[in-house]
């Protein structure tokens, strides 16, 4: 069973499209969202079964250079 999770991410000034279009280049999201607020996109992840989370979003995410912090909200089925 794969795991979702959101990550919010905060881009360095003026890179925000720039991000949001590697991140598409590398088609690991679900869904991509520009957002207002504290951070600039929302990402909705699947990581695949058998993946270590931490491990999988830093191998795929955090070799982005323009990304400046993300936040991670793991989900877990409660119904």
């Amino acid at each position: 069973m794969t795991t979702c999770v959101f990550i919010q991410i905060r881009c360095k000034p003026g890179s925000t499209y720039q991000v949001a279009e590697d991140i598409a280049l590398k088609e690991i999201h679900s869904e991509l969202h520009s957002t207002s607020g504290e951070f600039d996109l929302l990402m909705k992840l699947y990581v695949p079964s058998g993946e270590d989370v931490g491990k999988y979003i830093n191998d795929k995410l955090h070799d982005i250079p323009l990304i400046e912090r993300t936040l991670t909200t793991l989900t877990f089925k409660a119904f």
